[in-house]
């Protein structure tokens, strides 16, 4: 018998077995106790979902780091009539993962795209401040948002929002920020997250809450298939061309680096795989 048969027949059993899971109405998941005074990870998503598909090391940090993530919902999608029911659908996602949320504004941000940057400023100008002020209020010490290549135009806008608004709070403000890919793959990620497969299972399950998304696009089924590919090319991006890839089931790349003194600064040479038996925090350190 050929192995590997069998190995796909599964990988397509459990694909079909999924479309009849039940779409979020699950408990929280349990929650580690956070301090007060813990340092915060703010996670900029451009869309309700983002936080739950991009999220793997910020769940490590809230899990193993004691850290405090606070998904910023950005946008709460473009399509007017499902905003309110986004919004609720992420505060079910979030709750379930222990993350907090704070929105942008009521409705979110809308005309986020590089477009807007270039060709009406001052719409452009008022949404960098919002986020300027998010920034200074809560000062975190990690921030999550997208590469500036990843393809949809609202994932490439929040990019340049961020930047900007970094970019407001002068030089005297730092941070680590951590740049997120989904629909357009980094040429040059430097970091490679493991995720246990528990906290794979829930990403799952906390991305099945977005009920009106996944009904017309079940890809929070693919998620996991999704992750393993990314052990795939992060052995060649993050760990060197020709290289052996990391022995990890499922991760997430990302680009690390610092803001410091006005300006992204790469504060290591070549590329980072973090095991699941690795602390998170140990990347700031």
């Amino acid at each position: 018998m050929n192995p590997y048969r069998h190995l796909v027949a599964e990988y397509a059993r459990f694909a079909r077995e999924g479309k009849g899971y039940p779409l979020g109405g699950f408990p929280p998941a349990p929650r580690p106790a956070t301090a007060p005074d813990a340092p915060k990870v703010l996670l900029f998503s451009p869309h309700p979902d983002d936080e739950c598909i991009v999220g793997g090391l910020a769940l490590r940090l809230l899990r193993e780091g004691g850290m405090n993530v606070v998904n910023v919902a950005v946008t709460q999608g473009s399509n007017r009539a499902r905003q309110a029911g986004r919004w609720a659908e992420l505060q079910d996602a979030c709750r379930f993962l222990g993350f907090g949320l704070v929105p942008t504004r009521e409705g979110g941000l809308e005309q986020v795209s590089l477009k807007t940057r270039t060709q009406t400023p001052a719409t452009w100008r008022p949404m960098v401040r919002i986020i300027a002020d998010l920034l200074a209020q809560h000062q975190p010490q990690v921030v999550f948002f997208p590469h500036d290549r990843d393809w949809n135009s609202t994932h490439v806008g929040v990019h340049h929002l961020l930047a900007d608004a970094l970019a407001c709070l002068g030089d005297a403000f730092t941070c680590f920020t951590v740049e997120t890919e989904f629909w357009g793959p980094m040429d040059d990620p430097n970091l490679a997250v493991e995720s246990s497969t528990p906290d794979v299972a829930d990403m799952v399950t906390a991305t099945s809450f977005h009920v009106g998304e996944v009904q017309r696009n079940p890809y929070h089924l693919l998620l996991p298939a999704w992750m393993q590919d990314n052990v795939r090319r992060g052995g060649e991006l993050v760990g060197g061309q020709g290289g052996a890839a990391p022995d990890f089931t499922f991760a997430t790349l990302y680009r690390l680096r610092r803001w410091r003194g006005g300006r992204f600064e790469r504060f290591y040479q070549g590329g980072r795989n973090l095991a699941a038996t690795t602390a998170p925090t140990s990347l700031f350190s």
